[in-house]
């Protein structure tokens, strides 16, 4: 199921998602922001990959330069527009990030709170066409959930279905950090491993982080000298 956020969890549904109950769901989400945010100095471009209604840009939008933001729901780009319409320093476009096309144009590219997972289709193809985003020397940042966050993250997606806004939770097929809805759709992670093994084909410096102990960055940095 490929286009669920597309079709399914996107716009108003998905503002809902991150109106939780849950405070440690809450601290999760601040905490991914913040670790990106103390990296910013206040000139930076940036790029966020899967990002929906523009949560995290808003967040973001005081400490950088500007921010561009795409995601595959149209739905959630309109409804984002209107999110934004007071951060001029921010814009949204519908874009499919495994068709992104940019060349050197940003000091960060982010994908935060398991978007490469969300995004389906071949990760090592969307790392690349975020490296080659960036300038030479910039940064890209892509987060998963921590397997000490297992509890918690379960907690928080019964608490999205409880309120219609996620399938059914098949509890028989939930485990090993994949969460599987019985409408079909499923959530996956990448572990510190599998993230680490992504920068050593991308052939860049990679640094492995946990966060919170409720999310494993991967940190990747474009050498300088690197043409796209």
């Amino acid at each position: 199921m490929q286009n669920y956020y597309a079709g399914k969890l996107n716009a108003a549904k998905l503002f809902q998602v991150y109106e939780t109950g849950i405070e440690r769901v809450r601290q999760y989400l601040e905490a991914e922001i913040d670790f990106v945010r103390k990296d910013l100095q206040g000139h930076e471009r940036v790029l966020e990959l899967g990002a929906g209604y523009g949560r995290i840009m808003k967040k973001l939008a005081p400490y950088a330069e500007s921010i561009v933001g795409i995601d595959i729901s149209e739905d959630s780009i309109a409804f984002g527009k209107e999110y934004l319409k007071d951060t001029p320093n921010c814009s949204l476009l519908a874009m499919d990030a495994h068709d992104l096309g940019y060349k050197s144009g940003f000091e960060l590219v982010i994908c935060l709170q398991n978007g490469l997972s969300a995004m389906k289709g071949d990760p090592l193809d969307l790392v690349l066409r975020a490296m080659a985003a960036l300038k030479p020397g910039g940064r890209a940042y892509f987060s998963s959930y921590s397997p000490r966050f297992w509890d918690v993250r379960l907690a928080w997606f019964q608490e999205q279905a409880s309120r219609g806004l996620l399938g059914e939770i098949d509890l028989e097929k939930t485990k090993d950090g994949k969460i599987v809805c019985k409408d079909g759709f499923t959530a996956t992670t990448f572990s510190a491993a599998d993230l680490a093994e992504l920068g050593k084909k991308v052939g860049c410096a990679c640094r492995i982080e946990e966060v919170d102990e409720s999310s494993v960055f991967a940190v990747l940095e474009k050498e300088h000298g690197v043409r796209p």
